[in-house]
């Protein structure tokens, strides 16, 4: 799975606002800077964070944008969902349309279950976890303890 940048850049820009606002608005132009996006991209998005309900804006010489919510109260899916980034993991389409046609492929339960899996792995993982630089806090399974295998190999 390949996320876009609309999704990634969401995830950034409001783990940014968790982690500077200190209770103030952030100007995007701030973020922009922080987080190397285009602030053009920045306002599409902010479009959509705010009509999902994650942000309030804020205007006057102080303005730009907080947080609708406490960090630890907004999952990383709903900021996915809010940018409209989808999360699947298979050629397929929601209508039963199958990968090869018809037909699914082999591999597509495979998929499908990944997908299952980093769906409830993002809705698991809060923005306050993000802000604080520990999501894999939330797997079920540390990174270097999985079968032998450690974050070196």
């Amino acid at each position: 799975m390949e996320l876009n940048t609309r999704g990634r850049y969401a995830v950034m820009a409001l783990a940014d606002i968790a982690k500077f606002a200190d209770g103030n608005s952030v100007p995007l132009s701030a973020i922009s800077e922080r987080q190397q996006i285009s602030l053009a991209y920045l306002e599409q998005i902010f479009l959509l964070l705010r009509r999902a309900g994650l942000v309030k804006s804020e205007r006057g010489r102080t303005g730009g944008y907080r947080l609708a919510r406490d960090p630890a109260d907004i999952n990383v899916a709903e900021i996915m969902k809010a940018a409209e980034e989808p999360t699947r993991m298979t050629r397929c389409l929601e209508g039963g349309e199958g990968c090869l046609g018809e037909e699914r492929c082999l591999t597509h339960n495979l998929w499908a279950a990944l997908g299952e899996h980093i769906a409830l792995f993002l809705k698991d993982v809060s923005l306050q976890d993000v802000a604080d630089g520990d999501p894999a806090k939330k797997l079920p399974v540390r990174l270097g303890t999985a079968a032998g295998v450690t974050a070196t190999q």
